[in-house]
């Protein structure tokens, strides 16, 4: 296992001999430590075919938060390819899932595995990695998602704006480091719960460009899948989906649409009530994320109190409090299950620079105690804005996900009343329709993706990767 790390830049030296000779408190954590540059993983047998770096960017001076990224050049021509930034959703959920179970360049083999042997679960390399057609950087935000940490509990107390506008100061300082990346095309992008902030970071972004700030960030759009506007709960247009697809009755959807007169979260009297009680009875006997598949139990989340996250930044515990259940093999959930022991294996950890004592246990997704402020009310105008200025955005949903249904979606992007340039049609792959897209005015384009779920590169890769890999190289789907 070789760890490669990059030497200091002169950049770097003279701000660490500032640092030194004149004893400034903030050099505390302003310097963040070089890369690490990785050739081989646990897990993965031979070199990665790929350039894979990782590191940390400081985003919260006062408090010393961190966020973690791991960066994978593209596959084709990493000078001239553009640059994606991929967040995840959820409040705290890694970034990880995206790069190990969706769109990254290593997917776990989906073998038993008891969790107990010293050898980390095994990776394969997946071929419709989105790395074939673009550069990702995979960041861990906000802080206390994946590996990100903070020094100071204080430093968990974040909301979407306040972690967006730390994601602005994380690229401000990444680019700085990597300044060769300044003319690549550059793309914002991420799912579900990220559909909330993509645009609002997009936006943010790109009125630093209108204001001359440096560096020059090459903004060209972003892109959002699955994506949630707002904190609606969908029910709007989940009990559309679900009774078109057959999960519940007619009698049902009519008594829905005469009862409760769209106050679905707080019902107005006492039948709305009792048919919303019958509609979660039947939503439960479904997988949410793909209505097709097997109804397993997820991954769980497992929450860190932040009194504890401070006090293994000195001790080494090595307790893992939040084992999950070990899921059938035929479950989707099985590459979480496997992720869980691979992330929280002491050599994979070394081989990722991970700073020891940064973080006790990995999980998933860590959203029950730290705190975390819904202050985006909704990405609509968000939205609005960026296709307004003419920015290049891909809306795109797989049209088996209960949980934000494709049918809402379509509503909300043609609520912004643009005129169509390019009117509903499938879009192909292999001679077969691998979806629907419409085309609006303003550079905006909506697709579904046939047979997709809630994260559409996890359940439908090679038309994920067809769909991205056309849309951002300006090719028509």
């Amino acid at each position: 296992m070789e760890v490669q790390l990059q030497a200091p830049r002169p950049r770097r030296l003279l701000f660490f001999l500032i640092c030194f000779f004149s004893g400034l408190a903030t050099c505390r954590s302003a310097v963040d430590a070089p890369p690490t540059l990785i050739d081989s993983l646990p897990g993965f047998d031979g070199a990665l075919p790929f350039r894979l770096e990782t590191g940390y960017v400081t985003v919260d001076e006062e408090n010393g938060g961190e966020l973690f990224y791991y960066f994978i050049e593209s596959e084709g021509d990493p000078r001239r390819d553009p640059l994606l930034l991929w967040l995840p959703g959820g409040d705290r959920c890694t970034v990880l899932q995206a790069l190990l179970l969706q769109l990254g360049p290593l997917r776990f083999v989906i073998e038993p595995y008891n969790g107990t042997t010293a050898t980390a679960p095994r990776l394969h390399h997946h071929p419709y990695s989105w790395t074939k057609a673009a550069s990702v950087l995979f960041l861990d935000s906000p802080v206390g998602a994946g590996f990100s940490f903070s020094q100071n509990p204080k430093g968990y107390d974040v909301g979407e704006v306040s972690s967006s506008l730390q994601v602005k100061t994380f690229l401000t300082k990444w680019f700085t480091e990597h300044p060769d990346y300044l003319a690549n095309p550059f793309y914002v992008g991420g799912a579900s719960h990220a559909g909330k902030f993509v645009p609002f970071i997009a936006q943010k972004i790109s009125e630093d460009i209108e204001a001359g700030m440096t560096p020059t960030v090459n903004l060209k759009g972003y892109l959002v899948g699955n994506p949630g506007i707002s904190e609606g709960n969908f029910y709007e247009w989940k009990v559309p989906y679900l009774h078109g697809v057959a999960v519940i009755s007619d009698q049902l959807y009519e008594s829905i649409m005469e009862n409760c007169q769209g106050h679905y979260t707080n019902p107005t009297n006492a039948l709305c009530a009792r048919d919303l009680e019958r509609f979660d009875d039947l939503f439960g006997q479904i997988e949410h994320a793909h209505i097709l598949y097997k109804k397993c139990d997820s991954v769980p989340s497992g929450p860190i109190d932040p009194i504890i996250e401070r006090k293994i930044l000195t001790e080494e515990t090595g307790v893992l409090k939040h084992q999950p259940t070990c899921p059938p093999l035929d479950c989707q959930s099985y590459g979480g299950y496997l992720s869980y022991y691979w992330s929280n294996n002491n050599i994979t950890r070394e081989s990722l620079g991970i700073k020891k004592g940064s973080k006790d246990e990995w999980v998933l997704c860590d959203e029950n105690d730290m705190p975390y402020s819904s202050d985006i009310e909704s990405s609509l105008k968000y939205h609005r804005n960026m296709t307004s200025k003419g920015y290049r955005v891909l809306v795109y949903s797989g049209d088996h996900d209960a949980i934000i249904p494709f049918l809402g979606t379509e509503s909300w992007v043609r609520s912004l009343n643009y005129p169509i340039l390019d009117e509903w049609r499938a879009w192909h792959l292999d001679g077969q329709s691998a979806g629907f897209t419409i085309t609006y005015k303003n550079n905006l384009t909506f697709a579904t993706v046939k047979g997709g779920g809630h994260s559409v590169p996890e359940y439908q890769p090679e038309r994920g990767l067809a769909i991205f890999s056309r849309w951002i190289s300006g090719e028509p789907l």
